[in-house]
This record gives structure tokens, C-alpha cells and sequence, in this order.
């Protein structure tokens, strides 16, 4: 484990402070999202209240099952990530961040398709799944001839890094798929939803994720499921037989109610078989990368850095 960033802990910390004092002000959020509220944050870019810009160089697709995409692809093109937004698998779209992931394609040379899985409550638990396990299939069956190359990598960010986790052992288990994906990358995400002990033991903190916000998530996500069932590899991938993954880098911040989610994975991971790269960045809040921060254009640097060098 690294912990990294430290030298900008006071930025970071008084964001953290100045996000709370702002979310304080605003009234609390009922148990149950309204239909108002939960079609405010799609319709908003995550982390903010404008609708995402859409660029003309990203282009909507259905690939197979019906599933909708959107790919974006650079002029020299060296592999493919498939890549899940965040969301909390309620809220998020593949549109909702066009300017970061059309960077990203541009200077990884990677084509990037964005998955637009369903979202829960209207599509609870395994819809999500399956979406994003079918696109990875047909990405498997089509890369070389779409995008002229076969080396894959698979990633995303909060509910989108256990959205890959969970598909990258769907291909194993119902397809005999592994090593086709040569490399995960892993921005915090929550991999135990019967709740980690720093999901459980964060309180009631007003940052971007919180233990209230997740348990709430949970129900709406897996309804009618008890703890013990949440604990099932298939919904919760920390629980799962790991062999067979491929390297990962695995990012959380130290003032994530999901830290334990990373370091538990990682521990794992490793111990599998898998090399990891596990970075704890310095007093940063689920979320991080959303907000005009240093260690976010340090933090995105290093996922280029990671993305275009693992697997050639």
C-alpha cells in the first residue's frame, strides 16, 4: 500500500470541510430518493448540478442484448478499456462525462466504451450486471474486428469498479473467459455491500458517500435482500474466488467510508495471484476525482500512466 498525496493534505482536508458545510445547509434526504430528486442527478453530471457537456466524438451504439454504449475512439488506437461509471447504480450515465473520457481516449490511445447499464430502483439487482456482462462479451468477440486490436482493460469508478469486478468474474465462472482483459483499474468502489467496518463505523459525516447514503443505496439496489445474502460473491465480489484476475490498480481516499472495501480487495487480489498497485490518497472523500482538487489531475495522471502502459 502507498499513501500518496500527502503533501496536499490541507487542500484536501478543507474541501472536505467546505463540501460538509455546504451539504449541511441543504435538507436531508428523505430514506427513499423521490422520483424528483433521483431524476435531478441523472440528468446532472455526478459531483454537480449542470447537465454533462456531450461531445461530438462520442458516439451511442447497442451492441449486443440491446445493451447501449457509448465508444469513443482516438486516431491511433492501442487497445480498448471498458469503462462503467459511478452512481451508487442509481444515477450516472455513459454520456455523463464525455470532455474526461475523450481525454482519457486521446492520450492512452485507447478506444473507450462506456457502458449505459440500467439503473436501479426501475432495474434493481442483476440488471446492472448482466448489461454490463453482455457488452463485455461482445467486446471479447468483436474488439479485433471493430477496433483493430485484442488488448482489452476493464475499469471504472465507485459502483462502475465493482461493476467490473463483478463482470470480470462472470466471464470466468459462466464463460470461461479470463485473460482476455489484461488489466483492471479500480477507483473506489464498494466490493462488500453487507458493509465493510469502515462502511459501518463512518457515521453520519456529510461528505459525497456516507453510512446512511450506502445503506440506503443497498436497499434500493438489492431489494428484499438481508446482510448475510448481500455477502453472496455475485453480489458483493470481495467474497469471491479472485484466481484468475488479472493486475489491478486499486484507489481509494483514506477519508472514504469505503477504505476498507480497497484494502480488503486488494489483500485478496493479491494473494490470489494478481500484482496490484493499491494507492490511499491522503484525506480524500469517496468521490475525489469529481472535484477541480490537485490530487485529482495527479490522480487521473496516474490512471493514464496505468491504462496506457499494462498489458502491451
Amino acid at each position: 500500500m502507498t499513501i500518496t498525496d500527502e503533501d496536499c493534505l490541507a487542500e484536501t482536508l478543507a474541501f472536505n470541510e467546505q463540501f460538509e458545510a455546504t451539504a449541511a445547509s441543504r435538507p436531508a434526504r428523505d430514506e427513499t430518493p423521490s422520483a424528483t430528486l433521483l431524476a435531478a442527478l441523472r440528468r446532472n453530471r455526478l459531483g454537480g448540478d449542470t447537465p454533462p457537456v456531450r461531445l461530438p466524438q462520442g458516439q451511442d451504439r447497442v451492441v449486443e442484448g440491446g445493451v447501449k454504449v457509448r465508444v469513443f475512439v482516438p486516431e491511433h488506437v492501442d487497445g480498448v478499456y471498458l469503462h462503467f461509471h459511478g452512481g451508487g447504480w442509481t444515477f450516472g450515465s455513459a454520456d455523463g462525462q464525455d470532455e474526461r473520457l475523450w481525454r482519457l481516449a486521446e492520450q492512452t490511445r485507447l478506444a473507450v466504451v462506456s457502458v449505459d447499464y440500467r439503473l436501479a430502483p426501475e432495474h434493481p439487482f442483476p440488471a446492472g450486471p448482466d448489461d454490463c456482462e453482455a457488452a463485455a462479451r461482445w467486446l471479447v468477440r468483436h474488439a479485433a474486428t471493430e477496433f483493430g486490436t485484442e488488448r482489452l482493460l476493464i475499469g471504472g469508478e465507485s459502483a462502475g469498479a465493482h461493476l467490473s469486478v463483478v463482470t470480470l468474474l462472470r466471464l470466468r465462472d459462466r464463460h470461461d473467459i479470463t485473460g482476455a482483459f489484461r488489466a483492471a483499474h479500480l477507483l473506489f468502489g464498494p466490493y462488500d455491500l453487507s458493509m465493510t467496518p469502515s462502511q459501518r463505523s463512518f457515521g453520519s459525516k456529510r461528505l459525497l458517500s456516507n453510512t446512511d447514503t450506502l445503506r440506503r443505496t443497498y436497499e434500493l439496489v438489492t431489494p428484499g435482500m438481508d446482510a448475510e445474502q448481500r455477502r453472496d460473491p455475485e453480489v458483493s465480489p470481495l467474497f469471491a474466488n479472485l484466481v484468475g484476475m488479472p493486475p489491478a490498480r486499486i484507489v481509494v481516499g483514506s477519508e472514504d467510508p469505503l477504505r476498507d472495501d480497497s484494502l480488503f480487495l486488494a489483500q485478496r487480489w493479491q494473494a490470489a495471484g494478481a500484482p496490484v498497485q493499491l494507492g490511499v490518497v491522503a484525506g480524500a472523500m469517496h468521490g475525489f476525482t469529481l472535484f477541480p482538487l490537485t490530487i485529482t489531475e495527479r490522480e487521473l495522471r496516474r490512471g493514464r500512466d496505468f491504462l496506457s502502459t499494462t498489458g502491451l
